[in-house]
């Protein structure tokens, strides 16, 4: 996936920055940075822990690939499709001796975040994702709290961290009311057959998915909900249009071509397929996947995560 990702970005960009590198072949610290090839439109970052590279796509188009340093041995940055909890500008770790993360952006409250550090040219971090300061910042500029941040690795399966530790609390500790401009993600589990709907990583609703007894989709898709409508009728409620929608394949070493199209014959009750239409907007996004929707693992409960209906069939 990572070298369709980077053929893509280079595609978008060499008409006008032909003289700029092979994102591949980025050295530490350096990174590509054209956010007015899509100037506007909901962003999904995506991690490779292998590549030790960050991508950024706004409304489905590359606008940005840089370096990295994640987690090092025993400290490894753990895989996962999260969303984006806090964002600050100056912030300094609680755990780690109050060490400096400048454009700190939250991934989990246990200690994961993307923010701008030293970049050795490996695996260096207690867990985070060390970014360097100038993409740091620009990444800053154009997220939100929300965002889709999807981190892979060769081996792994996208495994979100329980939602207890993801939703989000204000100065009292006590959990904080759902903000509605918050983009919603949605788990669609074959393996479970349900469909669960997330807000900043609190679960707040759940519905049987009709039709995945025998389905399949080789894998993991992530949908990202974009800006207008393709003028067709949506399948959640076909009164209403349905938007456009990009799909992101997750594949795996196990599953090297994840396929959307089974989203075609899956289906959920009416009243919650209505909800759910209600409660989608850009930046709202879907996890196909045929993992369960929770799983054990490292003996501790963790979600698989969340995203949107499909690039074409399924859309909203």
């Amino acid at each position: 996936m990572w070298k369709l990702l980077t053929v893509l970005l280079l595609s978008m960009c060499c008409a006008s920055h032909a003289a700029e590198p092979d994102p591949g072949a980025l050295r530490r610290g350096e990174f590509l940075w054209h956010p007015e090839i899509a100037p506007a439109g909901p962003v999904v970052v995506v991690v490779s822990l292998e590549e030790q590279r960050a991508y950024v796509y706004r409304n489905g188009v590359g606008i940005g690939v840089s370096t990295i340093s994640s987690g090092r041995r025993g400290h490894e940055t753990p895989p996962g499709v999260f969303t984006i909890l806090q964002k600050q500008v100056v912030h300094f770790s609680n755990k780690y001796d109050d060490a400096p993360m400048p454009y700190m952006e939250r991934l989990t409250w246990d200690g994961v975040a993307m923010h701008a550090g030293t970049l050795p040219g490996y695996p260096a971090s207690h867990g985070c994702i060390r970014l360097p300061a100038d993409f740091a910042r620009a990444l800053y500029e154009v997220t939100s709290t929300g965002v889709t941040v999807v981190v892979a690795d060769r081996n792994s399966v996208p495994a979100l961290s329980h939602p207890a530790l993801l939703a989000p609390f204000d100065v009292s500790s006590a959990p904080a009311a759902n903000v509605p401009t918050i983009p919603v993600t949605v788990v669609a589990s074959l393996a479970d057959q349900m469909v669960y709907e997330f807000r900043a990583g609190e679960r707040i609703a759940a519905a049987a998915l009709e039709g995945a007894a025998n389905a399949r989709v080789g894998g993991s898709v992530l949908f990202v909900l974009g800006f207008g409508s393709d003028g067709q009728p949506s399948r959640l409620d076909p009164e209403k249009p349905r938007g456009n929608w990009s799909a992101y394949p997750i594949p795996t070493r196990n599953a090297p071509a994840p396929d959307s199209k089974i989203a075609v014959s899956l289906h959920v009750e009416d009243a919650f397929a209505r909800r759910l239409y209600a409660d989608l907007i850009p930046g709202s996004t879907v996890l196909l996947t045929d993992l369960p929707g929770v799983r054990a693992v490292d003996a501790a409960p963790k979600r698989v995560m969340e995203s949107k209906a499909t690039s074409a069939p399924t859309g909203r």
